[in-house]
């Protein structure tokens, strides 16, 4: 709830110098991830790393160490062009350690899922499940960022609370939103009328803005990000097939 206010707050407003406010935030709906999977049986194993990404991790101290200073992207993009200058007998040593990760990688994979309960099981199929569909609306968010999708307008409290932001008090931003939506409730109609009316220039500026927006969508032959009323508001999960875990199958055998 505290990010989605501040998504709110950091976003444009109307032509106010003070109030003027940019932010990358993008409305889209994300699930909430399981930052970890414990269970009886312990962790699942992790995905083992291809051929390329050892091969980085390996040169990536010599590009840093020969060129002090160098930035990250051009760390990776030295390392991306001195792999595509390998030759396929220079890279087998990298591909054939990764290979072999991997077949130690699905061998302790069937055992984990051997060990697991049906519950656990389930729990860790959810998890999955989760992580494809943030990833899945990360991946939309950022497109829309690129693809310069208007940022939704604003209440009367969300601009007040900008405005009031750097000159609020406070040791944490929960503190500062707390004390402003204290000075927000504080006011009277004549107080909030201000706010009320750059609302609502602001649901005009969105208005207009993202019927230019999904206008040029459609020219590009992207009408799948243009709104219908058919669709949902929020994203819906699609609930991945139901799995029979091996606890389970050797049980009914």
């Amino acid at each position: 709830m505290l990010s989605n206010l501040l998504c709110r707050l950091l976003g444009p407003v109307t032509n106010t110098p003070q109030m003027f406010v940019r932010s990358p935030c993008v409305h889209v709906h994300l699930v909430p991830v399981a930052k970890s999977f414990s269970t009886g049986s312990g962790d699942p194993p992790k995905f083992p790393l291809n051929g390329y990404v050892r091969f980085l991790l390996q040169q990536r101290p010599v590009i840093v160490k020969q060129y002090p200073g160098i930035t990250f992207v051009d760390v990776s993009r030295k390392i991306a062009q001195q792999w595509q200058s390998l030759t396929p007998q220079q890279k087998q040593p990298f591909e054939n350690t990764a290979q072999a990760a991997m077949d130690k990688y699905k061998e302790e994979l069937k055992h984990f899922h051997a060990r697991l309960t049906p519950e656990q099981f389930d729990a860790l199929l959810k998890m999955k499940q989760q992580k494809l569909v943030t990833r899945k609306n990360l991946s939309l968010k950022r497109e829309l960022t690129r693809l310069g999708k208007p940022k939704r307008p604003r209440s009367a409290s969300n601009i007040f609370l900008s405005e009031r932001m750097s000159l609020t008090g406070g040791t944490t931003m929960q503190a500062k939103l707390s004390s402003l939506m204290s000075d927000w409730k504080k006011l009277d109609d004549a107080q909030k009328k201000t706010y009320r009316q750059l609302a609502e220039d602001d649901k005009v500026r969105y208005t207009h803005e993202i019927k230019a927006w999904e206008k040029n969508m459609v020219e590009i032959g992207r009408e799948d990000l243009v709104r219908s009323k058919d669709k949902s508001k929020k994203t819906k999960v699609k609930r991945l097939p139901r799995r029979t875990s091996p606890a389970q199958k050797n049980k009914k055998a």
